[in-house]
């Protein structure tokens, strides 16, 4: 049976560019049934454009063949790849950059509140526990909800998502008694155990971000702390080069007053430590820390 063309040059053109953004919408911005019904219509235009002949017309006898020749020109025609190009790259470029900018807005905003409540029990203060705690809860029920559905293109292979994500839900809101009533330096400590989780995630999609340096400068830095509460300096100076690593890490992201106030507090650890002068390694360690909390609760 021979196929009688109904489609037109003009009518191809269109249809390949909507498709375009079709597909781009599908691979970038939706997922589950939308992105496959957006699939599917992508790929209906595609295919009625390269045999052009579209069933649809055939029923309401519509035929664009003849439409417009008059606009069909070898500059138009190469204007039309010209825009199809333009549009794969750019669309491409700015549905990679943007979806990535909002979940980061998402999880940045979510975290803020692990972070306080992370900070709190450890400071074993209540009320502001209690507060942030309640708002995590509220916040991560948005972000899991969201993102347990919805893959943007920059998560889209994490294979490990979803677990790692039910993981977190599940381990805050089992501490929601001991928040409420229980031990709270207890509960900051069950709390540490999200942070790795949250890291990895960031990692292995390829977030390139501060946060990740000052987690991964706040592990090291951790073994100085507990050094210098112990006074002991050889543990202290043995460990530092790490610790310093870490830290050159994070200053090749930024390094501006607040950073630089970490690597002096760090400096003068360690120099305390050179110099033998253990009884004033907590109390200057304890400024580090402090130095540090200030920049990640901000920024991290």
């Amino acid at each position: 049976m021979k196929i009688i063309k109904n489609i037109g040059t003009v009518d191809k053109i269109f249809r390949l560019i909507i498709s375009e953004i079709l597909l781009i919408i599908a691979i970038f911005w939706t997922s589950g049934i939308l992105a496959i019904i957006l699939y599917i219509l992508a790929f209906a235009l595609i295919i009625t454009s390269i045999f052009s002949f579209c069933g649809l017309y055939k029923i309401l006898k519509i035929n664009t063949c003849n439409i417009n020749k008059k606009l069909i020109s070898k500059k138009i025609l190469t204007f039309s790849l010209v825009l199809m190009v333009m549009l794969a790259i750019f669309g491409v470029y700015f549905s990679i950059f943007f979806t990535k900018k909002f979940f980061l807005e998402d999880y940045t905003k979510m975290n803020q509140y692990y972070k306080q409540t992370l900070f709190y029990t450890g400071q074993d203060d209540r009320e502001k526990s209690i507060e942030n705690y309640n708002n995590l809860v509220l916040n991560y029920e948005i972000f899991y909800k969201k993102y347990s559905d919805y893959h943007p293109y920059t998560i889209s292979m994490d294979k490990n998502f979803n677990n790692d994500i039910g993981k977190v839900r599940l381990t805050i809101l089992a501490l929601k008694d001991s928040v409420l009533s229980g031990n709270l330096p207890s509960v900051h400590q069950d709390f540490e155990t999200i942070r790795p989780i949250f890291q990895d995630i960031l990692k292995r999609n390829n977030f390139s971000l501060l946060a990740i340096s000052l987690v991964d400068f706040h592990d090291a830095m951790e073994k100085i702390i507990t050094a210098a509460d112990e006074k002991d300096a050889n543990t202290l100076i043995s460990v530092y080069p790490e610790v310093d690593l870490k830290l050159r890490e994070v200053e090749s992201i930024v390094n501006d007053t607040e950073i630089q106030n970490i690597r002096s507090k760090l400096n003068e650890v360690f120099s305390l430590a050179q110099s033998g002068k253990v009884d004033l390694l907590s109390d200057k360690a304890a400024e580090l820390k402090s130095a540090f909390v200030k920049v990640y609760l901000k920024r991290g």
